[in-house]
């Protein structure tokens, strides 16, 4: 049997051309010009895919997809849009909408939506998520929220801000989101924006032709083309300069890039998913990042937890890192003594999982034997001092003449001495090597009279 599409608009016209390019696709409709009649449709049949108008005689698209999303969460819904009405489509996407197409309805457009929109099994949704269980280990309940909600992202075409701290691991969110969903199998194209240097950053997006400036010796495909039919991932997407940005939002909106010295417009099917440690609601207010490519982008945001707020997590995640670094560099897997494991959950990662990482390499560098001790960790003495003196010191000096606000200012304040002292009164240093922002450490610094 062929699969089921739902097609929900008031315009004959409109409709006849959705019937038509889906029929020409093997695909059956059921047609529906008021709401009404669309819930009526829903209760007598079985779809696989649903487009709906905006502006319906008898109410609101957006109520419907509301309503979809309760009750049919697994139909993927398109909604059809005025041209140029994006901020209606931004409101479908982030009430669960699959994807979104613009009048006049453009059939390629359209093609790709229901081609992608087709691949979404549940059956196939559901193998992969559980092949995610071993790519995002954790079993706290922020690392399990995150996988939910990296699985019901995955179903969706929306643009997805990925926000965290660095060493967080959003690349690796960004990929489970992809390979989860119906672009799973396309490709993945990840680039660090601020690594490409000024001149060249509109050939690496867009391509260039031959000839169009020194050094192009040949055509040259761009990472819109190399992504085509997957995902584009724009890590660190606030160090874009301004010019690109707007060349940027163009090719998002109108999905079509036009190589440097070309002519022609390229069409281009990818879903945009970006990343960055910094604050990009900040950078929007300084002036440093578009306030409309910003909306565009962060159509749903995810935050990635920091490793310190998931610390039940660290034992396993250790314990797996060790293993992967250990058949790398063909020697045997140790394992971690009781006391550098408790070392380990005590830290509070400012470098988050990237540091754990670089930590693990370094412990199986330097250990002797089969077993990890503390003392092959290696972990910075600032933070390690800090920890010992709130578990011992506060325990065990605290008295009835001294208030527990005062013994931990003076806590902090020796620290935060030692780690000016260790870097040389560099601020910015001693902000990283006590895991808080230049910031904090500036207001602590203040309120704490240390100058």
């Amino acid at each position: 049997m062929n699969p089921q599409a739902l097609v929900i608009d008031d315009e004959p016209d409109i409709l006849e051309l959705l019937t038509m390019t889906l029929s020409g696709m093997s695909i059956d409709c059921v047609t529906a010009e008021t709401l009404a009649q669309a819930e009526q449709a829903m209760k007598q049949h079985k779809f696989d895919l649903c487009l709906t108008d905006m502006r319906l005689p008898d109410g609101n698209g957006l109520d419907f997809v509301k309503s979809l999303q309760q009750h049919h969460p697994e139909l993927p819904v398109a909604v059809i849009t005025a041209h140029g009405n994006i901020d209606i489509a931004v409101q479908a996407l982030k009430l669960g909408a699959f994807d979104f197409v613009s009048k006049p309805v453009k059939l390629r457009v359209l093609r790709d939506l229901v081609t992608t929109a087709m691949k979404l099994s549940p059956a196939t949704t559901a193998t992969k998520e559980r092949r995610s269980r071993d790519r995002l280990l954790g079993e706290t309940d922020v690392i399990k929220s995150l996988r939910g909600k990296i699985s019901k992202l995955a179903r969706s075409q929306a643009p997805v801000y990925i926000s965290g701290e660095s060493g967080t691991g959003k690349e690796l969110v960004a990929r489970l989101i992809h390979e989860l969903g119906a672009r799973g199998d396309k490709p993945f194209i990840a680039v660090n924006c601020g690594a490409i240097p000024t001149e060249l950053v509109e050939s690496e997006f867009f391509g260039h032709k031959k000839g169009s400036f020194t050094g192009a010796i040949a055509d040259k495909e761009g990472l819109f083309q190399a992504a085509h039919g997957g995902t584009l991932f724009l890590d660190e997407v606030a160090d874009l300069p301004l010019m690109m940005q707007v060349k940027l939002l163009r090719a998002i909106q109108e999905k079509a890039v036009r190589p440097v010295g070309g002519q022609e417009e390229l069409n281009v099917d990818v879903r945009i998913l970006s990343a960055t440690h910094k604050n990009l609601a900040a950078c929007v207010t300084s002036g440093t990042f578009r306030e409309d490519l910003f909306y565009r982008l962060n159509v749903i945001e995810l935050l990635v937890p920091p490793l310190r707020d998931r610390q039940a997590d660290i034992p396993l995640l250790a314990e797996y890192i060790l293993q992967q670094i250990a058949e790398k560099n063909g020697v045997v897997n140790p394992t971690f003594t009781p006391a550098a494991l408790a070392e380990l959950k005590r830290y509070s990662f400012p470098g988050n999982v990237r540091e754990l990482e670089n930590i693990l390499e370094r412990a199986l560098t330097w250990v002797e034997g089969d077993m990890i001790s503390e003392d092959d960790l290696m972990l910075p003495e600032v933070e390690i001092k800090a920890l010992h003196v709130i578990e011992t010191q506060l325990n065990s000096n605290l008295s009835a003449d001294n208030d527990l606000e005062s013994q931990l200012e003076e806590q902090e304040r020796q620290l935060i001495t030692q780690a000016l002292e260790a870097t040389r009164w560099n601020k910015t240093a001693a902000a990283k090597k006590l895991g808080i922002t230049f910031r904090a450490l500036r207001y602590k610094l203040k309120k704490l009279n240390v100058e």
